[in-house]
């Protein structure tokens, strides 16, 4: 939930809620009602830009204009900034720019002292690394981090949480993102000793967007399978919602 800056807390943009439906044959059942995909997209691209796009965008452009140290100053700025806004404005931060925000601030102040761009790119590549390995032991003791992960783009009710098929996916799907990024890791670090420092940020972020892109396909898809095998009937927002079974059920 967000907290308005009067201090009322606030509903969440679309919160994913189970709604009781009426079948043909007049068996109960329920509805999962996801957010219109461009709704979610909108949704989504002020975190994306705050946390990732940002910051890289604007360290490319300094990269290019003042060279290392001013493309530091300008990516740290940024990512300090935008967490500044959110806090004063009484906003949500989300995990993507609270911990990309830890971790440019060390990153900088050790690129600054080693005056190293190799240990500026470097040190995402084994940030990578604890990460994917720590969604791989937050799966393996049954609390994965995906689910946090989850809630900065679409917050679920907590009676969804709560299903055990719900639990399992969000398992799998750690260890889904863990792959991906464990490979991440290993093509960014490839690039890092074969490349340019300019051609580098450019190539990095096409191989780390492309392997996100697909691993967000997969997890969207696969969290639909699983709860129609959930016996959970799946809609859009956009589409005709089945008949309720009274008028305050009705989303």
């Amino acid at each position: 939930m967000a907290r308005s800056p009067n201090g009322v807390t606030a509903e969440p943009w679309h919160l994913l809620r189970l709604h009781p439906t009426s079948q043909s044959d007049g068996r109960e059942g329920s509805l999962l009602l996801l957010p219109p995909p461009l709704k979610a997209l909108r949704h989504a691209l002020p975190v994306v830009l705050e946390g990732v796009l940002g910051p890289l965008a604007v360290f490319y452009l300094l990269l290019v204009l003042t060279g290392f140290r001013g493309a530091l100053i300008a990516a740290l700025t940024w990512s300090y900034l935008a967490l500044g806004r959110r806090l004063l404005s009484g906003e949500r931060v989300s995990m993507l720019l609270l911990f990309g925000t830890i971790l440019i601030t060390l990153r900088t102040v050790i690129a600054f002292v080693t005056g190293s761009a190799f240990l500026y790119f470097a040190q995402p590549v084994a940030g990578t690394v604890v990460i994917s390995a720590a969604l791989l032991v937050s799966a393996v003791v049954g609390r994965p981090f995906t689910q946090r992960f989850a809630h900065d783009f679409c917050p679920m009710d907590p009676a969804i949480m709560r299903r055990p098929l719900v639990r399992q996916f969000f398992i799998r799907i750690s260890v889904l993102w863990a792959t991906v990024l464990m490979l991440n890791a290993g093509l960014v670090f490839w690039l890092l000793v074969s490349s340019s420092l300019r051609s580098f940020v450019l190539e990095r972020s096409l191989v780390t967007y492309g392997l996100t892109a697909v691993a967000i396909f997969v997890s969207i898809t696969g969290f639909m399978a699983m709860m129609r095998r959930d016996g959970i009937t799946v809609q859009w927002a956009s589409t005709r919602a089945p008949r309720c079974t009274s008028e305050s059920a009705c989303p």
